[in-house]
C-alpha cells in the first residue's frame, strides 16, 4: 500500500497544492489507508477533501485497483471515517487554547464541543448521510457510537488531541465520507458556535472504553446513543 499512498499524496502535493501532514494504514485488514490533509479555511478544506476523493480513486485505477470511499465496506471489520479537526481563529490566535485551564482547552473550546454534543443526532443526518453509514457506527471497531469527548479515549465521539498551542482542536470522528463535506463542516461549524453563544456545557469527560458498558451503565452517566 506505501507505494499507492506515496502516489497519491504527491499528485495531491504536486498537482492540486493540498499539502498531506501523514499517512499511513489503518486497522482494518483489507487495504484501508489513511491521509491527513493539512488544515486549511472551512471552504478550502471542503474542496480540499472532494478533490482527495477524486484523486485516490484514479490513483487507483492506475494501479488496478477499486477504492471505495463507503464508510462501511467490508461487514465485520473497521469501517472508514472522516474525522473533522477544528478550531476556530480570531486576529491569528486559536481561541480554543487557553495554557491555564484544564487540557489548556478553553472555555469557548469547550462550549464549542458542548455545541457539537447537543447537536450531535441531528447532525448525523448530514454527517453520516447513508444506509451504510449506520453499519459503521457500531460497537467494538473504533467508530464513535456514544456521545461523549476526552482527550484520550478512542472510544469517544469528539477527541482532543494531544497537541496544543496552535494546535489544540477538537476532532469529531463521527463523520464519514460519504458525507458532502461542505455540508458536514458547515452544520458541525454551526452546532458548535450554538454552543459558544449559548453557553452549553460539555459533559464531563470519559476515560472508560464505552464499548464495555451496558446501556443501563451509559445512561447513568448520561451518555446517549449517536
Amino acid at each position: 500500500l506505501a507505494p499507492f499512498r506515496n502516489e497519491c499524496v504527491d499528485v495531491l502535493n504536486d498537482n492540486f497544492g493540498i499539502l498531506c501532514d501523514n499517512h499511513h494504514h489503518e486497522v482494518a485488514t483489507a487495504g484501508q489507508c489513511e491521509i491527513d490533509i493539512k488544515f486549511d479555511l472551512m471552504t478550502n478544506s471542503a474542496d480540499g477533501a472532494q478533490t482527495y476523493k477524486y484523486v485516490v480513486r484514479n490513483v487507483a485505477q492506475e494501479f488496478g485497483k477499486v477504492a471505495t470511499m463507503m464508510p462501511k465496506p467490508i461487514s465485520m471489520d473497521s469501517g472508514s471515517g472522516m474525522h473533522t479537526n477544528v478550531s476556530l481563529w480570531k486576529k491569528n490566535e486559536n481561541t480554543f487554547y487557553d495554557k491555564d485551564e484544564d487540557l489548556e482547552l478553553s472555555q469557548i473550546g469547550r462550549y464549542f464541543c458542548g455545541g457539537v454534543m447537543e447537536h450531535a443526532r441531528g447532525l448525523t443526518a448530514i454527517t453520516n448521510p447513508t444506509t451504510n453509514s449506520y453499519h459503521r457506527l457500531v460497537p467494538g471497531y473504533e467508530a464513535p457510537c456514544y456521545v461523549s469527548w476526552s482527550d484520550a479515549n478512542r472510544s469517544a465521539m469528539i477527541r482532543i488531541p494531544a497537541k496544543r498551542g496552535r494546535a489544540t482542536r477538537t476532532e469529531l470522528r463521527s463523520v464519514d465520507p460519504s458525507a458532502n463535506p461542505y455540508l458536514a463542516f458547515s452544520t458541525i461549524l454551526a452546532s458548535g458556535l450554538d454552543g459558544i453563544k449559548n453557553k452549553l456545557e460539555a459533559r464531563d469527560r470519559v476515560y472508560i472504553n464505552l464499548y464495555d458498558l451496558n446501556r443501563d451503565e451509559r445512561e447513568a452517566m448520561g451518555i446517549d446513543n449517536l
